[in-house]
Order: C-alpha cells, then sequence, then structure tokens
C-alpha cells in the first residue's frame, strides 16, 4: 500500500528576475505573490515552503493606477492610545519606491506562519 503523502527531500529554489518598469503595482505583486509562496510548482502544497526567490529590478519606474498615490494611506498602530501614525502612498514611494512593492506583496500573502518566511526571499532593487 502506497503512502497518500508525498515527502519532498531537497527543496530546489530557483531565482526569477522580474522587471518592474511600467507595470501595475497590484498585477506585479500578485505574480510575485504566486512565485514566493511555490503556486508555480507541481509539487505546491499550502503547508510547505516551496517557493522561490524573486529580484525586482526598476522598483522605481512602477505605475499605479487612478489617485491612489495621492489619496492611498498605510497604516501603523503602536499599541498606545494615540498611536495611530498615518503615510501617503506618494511619500512612501518618494522615500522608497520599493517599500511600496513590499507592503503590497506582505498583504497579498496567507497570513500564516509562512509569511515571514516567503517575504524574506523577495529582494528589491531600486
Amino acid at each position: 500500500m502506497e503512502k497518500a503523502i508525498r515527502t519532498i527531500k531537497k527543496i530546489t529554489r530557483q531565482t526569477h528576475k522580474i522587471d518592474a518598469s511600467g507595470q501595475i503595482l497590484g498585477r506585479l505583486a500578485s505574480q510575485i505573490v504566486g512565485i514566493l509562496i511555490g503556486k508555480n510548482k507541481s509539487i505546491f502544497q499550502r503547508h510547505m515552503d516551496l517557493g522561490d526567490f524573486v529580484v525586482i529590478a526598476n522598483a522605481a519606474k512602477i505605475k499605479t493606477t487612478g489617485k491612489k498615490m495621492q489619496q492611498k494611506k498605510y497604516f501603523h498602530f503602536s499599541g498606545y492610545p494615540g498611536g495611530l501614525k498615518t503615510k501617503k502612498m506618494a511619500d512612501v514611494f518618494a522615500k522608497n519606491p520599493g517599500e511600496t512593492l513590499k507592503r503590497a506583496v506582505w498583504n497579498m500573502l496567507p497570513k500564516n506562519k509562512l509569511r515571514s518566511e516567503a517575504i524574506k526571499r523577495l529582494i528589491i532593487k531600486n
């Protein structure tokens, strides 16, 4: 009788290089998430960390649609009363363009214990 569960002895991680110039932020982020969690592999299993490395070039040339740069806000709460801080997307993009992409990918990754390991495999170059 064969076991129903496949065991994976060694995970080989590839490196995917993506040029972000002219691409839309959300569409690019969803493409990156699929690679980071390993959905592009035939041995994909939700509970296993099978994703690859992703290197992003030209993060400063990412496009956004609509008025997101002026209207979208990022929130951070310290946990103390009055500790809610907001930043506009335009301010974050001006300081570090890769941070907006990283935040988009972070929020699209599944909210489980594998998320922090997957985001470590994302390398962004401006």
